[in-house]
């Protein structure tokens, strides 16, 4: 700002200093010792007639009015140029819409109330990096199928000028990108445990995120919690992102829920009733993830295993039980009774001579004495009756017709031969016919 500055002869002058909105009766600060002015206030002039000054760097706080002072030798000699000098600064205005819908084209105008020349040449930035020059008047920059990547703040400049616009924001919206759904904690997830479900999306405005479970809804929000999660939590997931502009589904996610054996059972091949001898296949099924590969049998009020895998033969009577395991832990079923009972044994043995010749013995085979007393019984019985004669009738047609009587057969097991026996058993055998 150029200024020139006269006074009375015979004073001298003092102090020149400039100031900035003076107010009548109150003394004016000097600028050059104002913090904002003192690093970019450069007074050129000088304490006889010039009073020019520079002010670098000026922005639009500093549009007031200035005025030059000075102090003479003489008390009543200080006088300010009044009305100073007004400085109206003018900056730089970028126009932008507020938002545009990605794939559209939008046109960003830089704006001055200052003349410009023909060969003003503008200079566009993008979040403080320069895109590029225009050589022209054309002080718009034109972004054709606009993408989520141009959104930004955008200023503009003259070239050849170091001042820069303020920066206006392009807000670009667009539908949900994508949408990704991540699982914490990422490894096993075991029975009992926390779970934490994230849906991340790319979209603006922000999209609204709905959560399925093997497609029935089950949630809203970026964030779905499981809190002591269970086996019935097994199944898919997914998250939806929407907003105005469109929707976006996630892959699936599928939670495997590891849990140790529960519903053990004992299942019995057949009857729990077997016959001395015989041996009963008891199996052990459980539910468990992952499923149990190790089984151990018992026997109750036994310690230790009788038997493992997940068959196992009983031989004996008792009550038995199996445990499953996996990594998770074990369970025990409940008990099963097998029982073993006797075996009832029948030895038959026979010898017979056709026609003429033929001799009929059946000798029943039975325990103890008991049996023996009846063989001899029945073999006295049939020497007496004459073997010749009987042999001579055996070919007669009487004999197509077999004659038996009943035997008794004594019971063998565990209580063979023993007199309490709660039933006889009796078995037909054939009976030579006797003469008359």
């Amino acid at each position: 700002m150029n200024c020139t500055y006269t006074y009375p002869t015979g004073y001298k002058i003092e102090k020149v200093f400039w100031t900035k909105n003076p107010v009548k009766g109150k003394e004016s600060p000097d600028l050059c010792k104002d913090p904002e002015y003192n690093q970019r206030l450069q007074y050129l002039g000088d304490k006889q007639q010039n009073c020019t000054i520079r002010l670098s760097h000026v922005t639009q706080n500093d549009q007031h009015m200035y005025c030059f002072r000075f102090l003479t030798n003489e008390t009543k000699g200080k006088w300010t140029g009044h009305p100073g000098v007004n400085l109206n600064v003018t900056d730089l205005q970028v126009e932008a819409p507020e938002r545009v819908t990605e794939g559209h084209n939008v046109r960003l105008t830089c704006k001055s109330s200052c003349a410009l020349t023909d060969r003003a040449t503008f200079i566009w930035y993008r979040n403080s990096q320069p895109l590029t020059e225009r050589r022209d008047r054309n002080n718009q920059l034109l972004l054709q199928s606009v993408r989520r990547e141009d959104a930004g703040r955008y200023s503009c400049a003259l070239h050849g000028h170091t001042y820069i616009s303020p920066a206006a924001q392009l807000n670009v919206t667009y539908p949900p990108k994508g949408a990704f759904v991540s699982v914490s904690p990422s490894g096993v997830i075991v029975e009992g445990d926390s779970v934490t479900l994230n849906c991340s999306s790319d979209s603006n405005p922000p999209a609204e995120i709905s959560w399925f479970k093997g497609g029935m809804f089950v949630g809203s929000g970026r964030i779905y919690s499981i809190s002591k999660i269970r086996s019935d939590h097994s199944e898919e997931y997914k998250c939806r992102s929407i907003n105005e502009h469109g929707e976006k589904y996630s892959d699936a996610v599928t939670l495997n829920i590891m849990y140790p054996p529960r519903n053990v059972s004992v299942s019995i091949n057949g009857s729990g009733v077997i016959v001395e001898g015989d041996s009963v296949t008891l199996v052990c099924s459980s539910d468990s993830n992952p499923p149990a590969l190790n089984f151990s049998w018992f026997k109750e009020n036994q310690s230790s295993a009788v038997g493992s895998g997940q068959s196992f033969s009983a031989l004996q009577s008792g009550r038995f039980y199996c445990e499953a395991h996996n990594q998770h832990g074990s369970q025990r079923s409940d008990a099963v009774t097998v029982t073993v009972k006797g075996r009832l044994v029948i030895v038959y043995v026979s010898a017979g001579v056709v026609c003429g010749a033929a001799v009929i013995i059946t000798i029943l085979l039975i325990c103890g004495s008991r049996w023996m007393k009846k063989r001899n019984k029945a073999q006295a019985k049939i020497n007496h009756s004459g073997p010749h004669h009987e042999r001579h009738k055996a070919c007669n047609d009487e004999l197509n017709e077999p004659v038996y009587a009943n035997e008794m057969v004594v019971q063998c097991g565990p209580d063979v031969c023993k007199s309490e026996l709660n039933s006889s058993v009796y078995e037909n055998i054939p009976h030579e016919k006797k003469r008359m």
